[in-house]
């Protein structure tokens, strides 16, 4: 196993089985760029670690199920399964909070971490926003044609 797949493996733990907003930063470069569906970019590691305190307020035990792990180089791609109960407060990106719903979310996605000196430098998170905050209950009901 290379240090990309060591870290990879490390961030998963730190934000699902054993979350700890520490080792999330610890994992992450200064100056990191992530990317996620619903924030967008985002610049630095403290942006980076808020996004995450974040999803682990508002899921916390959330679990991962890796589907696929791969690693190439300097870069570890994951594919999985996200799962948990959203019994904490949502911060929406436009600054409101949304109360826990009490839903189930199993989410599909894939993170894609580069890393350079032990740290992650680049980040991407790509999972389907909408079915997220369809299965939050977040949607209007579907309209028939």
């Amino acid at each position: 196993m290379g240090e990309a797949r060591e870290v990879m493996d490390r961030l998963t733990d730190a934000v699902t089985a054993h979350p700890d907003l520490k080792v999330v930063g610890e994992l992450y470069a200064e100056d990191a760029v992530a990317f996620t569906p619903d924030e967008g970019e985002l610049r630095g590691r403290d942006a980076i670690v808020a996004y995450w305190r974040t999803m682990t307020e508002a899921v916390p035990g959330a679990t991962f199920e890796a589907l696929h792990s791969y690693e190439a180089g300097d870069t570890a791609i994951d594919e999985g399964v996200y799962r948990g109960r959203n019994t904490g407060p949502l911060e929406l990106p436009n600054g409101e909070t949304l109360p826990p719903t009490q839903k189930e979310v199993r989410i599909r996605g894939v993170d894609i971490a580069t890393v350079k000196d032990g740290r992650i430098v680049d980040y991407r998170l790509y999972f389907d926003e909408l079915d997220f905050l369809g299965q939050l209950g977040l949607l209007p009901p579907d309209e028939p044609f």
